[in-house]
């Protein structure tokens, strides 16, 4: 054994944890070398020292004080920490909140009266009142958005109304369904079919 490997053993030997073979080769060691010995003299004594080293009490409450000296922990946002795993969803969230805000921006803004169909010849339009007088038909589906629509004749299609309303004379005869639309989110999928629609006719 040299002296390298002897030093840890001497440590292991002051710890009181030294046993078997390498308490016997420790020894032997020592035996035969003295810069060794001089080493663990040496080492006992500052053991020695340090264990006669009065112990310092800690002051009652250090503890809590340095405790509530700490900055306070922060908190982890589960939120936050989903976007950051999922950066992809992130953005088509935000995609879909631009885009719901464009649709309602254009909800609230348009009034203009819009009238929609495939045959519009036996309609009369007076302000924002749409007239479908009596003894005139209209072969098709008809959309009105932002206006009244008055029916005294015949509709051979479905009526769409979006933020209006839709008045019928006894005379009246309408072939398919009456849709009114007053509310943003009606609207919204009403257009959203109607993209829909458009692009599969393409």
């Amino acid at each position: 054994m040299d002296c390298n490997e002897a030093l840890p053993l001497m440590h292991e030997y002051l710890d009181g944890g030294l046993k078997g073979k390498e308490a016997v080769a420790l020894k032997e060691h020592l035996l035969a070398c003295p810069a060794c010995r001089e080493r663990l003299k040496q080492f006992e004594k500052v053991e020695a020292l340090i264990q006669a080293w009065p112990k310092q009490e800690v002051p009652s409450g250090l503890t809590e004080r340095i405790m509530q000296a700490l900055p306070p922990e922060k908190r982890k946002n589960p939120w936050w920490q989903w976007i950051r795993r999922h950066p992809a969803a992130s953005v088509a969230a935000v995609f879909a909140l631009v885009m719901m805000s464009s649709f309602m921006s254009l909800w609230n803004q348009d009034t203009e009266l819009l009238v929609k169909g495939s045959d519009l010849r036996s309609v009369v339009i007076e302000g924002d009142t749409v007239y479908v007088p009596q003894g005139k038909t209209v072969a098709g589906n008809l959309t009105v958005e932002n206006g009244k629509l008055k029916v005294d004749g015949d509709i051979e299609g479905n009526i769409v109304v979006i933020d209006g309303s839709v008045v019928m004379a006894s005379t009246a005869h309408i072939s398919g369904q009456i849709t009114e639309i007053d509310e943003a989110f009606g609207w919204l999928w009403y257009k959203m079919n109607d993209w829909a629609s458009t692009l599969s006719h393409k």
